[in-house]
């Protein structure tokens, strides 16, 4: 039997092969850099699998057409960068409270403000604390390679589905941009069930359906926000994702996701070859958050390193994860600035010179 046949192509590119690969029939965004090969790909191959691709006359624009053709059951998608995700976030509190699903993706950039086009992860925050109104919650994951920026956009799709929720990719311009070799595969399943007793398909022959986030009754607005809770609670039990490399033995275990984590990953190999006994933990939900990992792992190892493209965002999380006799150090490039190997490699050996002294 011959191996799967091997691509080579952008982040942005095999997230967009990958939507169409996963059922995504329908993709409407605006062009700004650093994701403008996504709609480029969307544009030149969706019409040829009977989809529709539609250049929105805004970010607000897109997200709102994209509610409208997710009430009917087909698999949508849009994507943007910074100031456009800004613009989405009323509509992602809508997606929210109508319980609809649809992907997202964010190949974010430098800000506040329209910053620049290079990689930041400082849309943390934004991303899994709710940018938009209203007690709500996104899933986000977190690729940090081109094949699992292809394979999470379809793990998007599935878990959108499955909770009918607005699933957020969350990469940056270093991801986007980077070429390497994938191997592209086709899921089992690429479209939902036609019969689902929510979709808003006409009535003929059947009662209304109503698709709706305004509930004036009294109590009833309660209920619902209490009713999405559990659905978020489910989502934490079942659907957690994370990565662990050499942890079992760590005496400092770094906390690092997307690009920072690849190069998280040459500091620890260099830092392990040194004799200093060093792990990481990639959190690839980061909603869901692997809190009760974490907290597992701050039972053994006490000393903890977060490392981020930002000010200090993730670090939070990780800090309300751990035990509380934990350690926690951050190290943070903003604005736009990347980590070397070399950079890392030194802030872990200063870390692990501190343990032993």
């Amino acid at each position: 039997m011959s191996s799967p046949k091997k691509v080579f192509t952008k982040g942005n590119e095999a997230i967009a092969m990958a939507a169409i690969n996963a059922g995504c029939r329908y993709y409407f965004g605006y062009p700004i850099t650093p994701q403008n090969e996504i709609p480029e790909y969307m544009a030149e191959h969706l019409p040829a699998t009977g989809g529709e691709f539609l250049q929105a006359e805004s970010e607000i624009a897109s997200i709102n057409m994209l509610i409208g053709a997710a009430a009917t059951g087909v698999r949508v998608m849009t994507s943007s960068s910074g100031p456009g995700i800004s613009l989405m976030q009323e509509g992602f509190s809508y997606f929210a409270g109508n319980e609809l699903p649809a992907v997202v993706v964010n190949i974010s950039r430098q800000g506040p403000g329209l910053g620049g086009i290079n990689a930041t992860q400082g849309d943390y925050f934004q991303s899994v604390k709710g940018g938009g109104h209203g007690d709500y919650k996104l899933i986000v994951l977190a690729p940090h390679t081109g094949q699992e920026l292809y394979d999470l956009t379809i793990k998007a799709f599935e878990l959108a589905e499955k909770y009918r929720i607005l699933t957020l990719i969350l990469g940056d311009a270093i991801l986007g941009q980077i070429k390497e070799p994938i191997v592209p595969w086709i899921p089992e399943k690429t479209a939902g069930d036609p019969d689902r007793d929510w979709l808003i398909t006409g009535a003929k022959g059947r009662e209304p359906r109503l698709i709706k986030s305004l509930f004036l009754a009294d109590g009833e607005m309660e209920k619902h926000c209490w009713h999405l809770q559990e659905k978020y609670e489910r989502i934490e039990r079942d659907d957690v994702m994370l990565e662990e490399v050499d942890t079992a033995d760590a005496d400092l275990i770094v906390v690092a996701f997307g690009s920072v984590a690849r190069i998280v990953k040459s500091a620890i190999s260099q830092a392990r070859e040194a004799g200093l006994k060093v792990g990481l933990v990639r959190p690839i939900t980061l909603f869901p958050f692997p809190r009760k990992r974490l907290f597992e792992l701050g039972g053994r190892t006490k000393h903890f390193l977060v490392a981020e493209m930002n000010t200090g965002q993730m670090v939070e999380d990780v800090k309300l994860s751990l035990p509380g006799d934990c350690q926690v150090e951050f190290y943070g490039r903003p604005g736009g600035s990347v980590p070397t190997p070399e950079d890392l490699y030194s802030i872990v050996s200063e870390n692990c010179e501190k343990l032993q002294a």
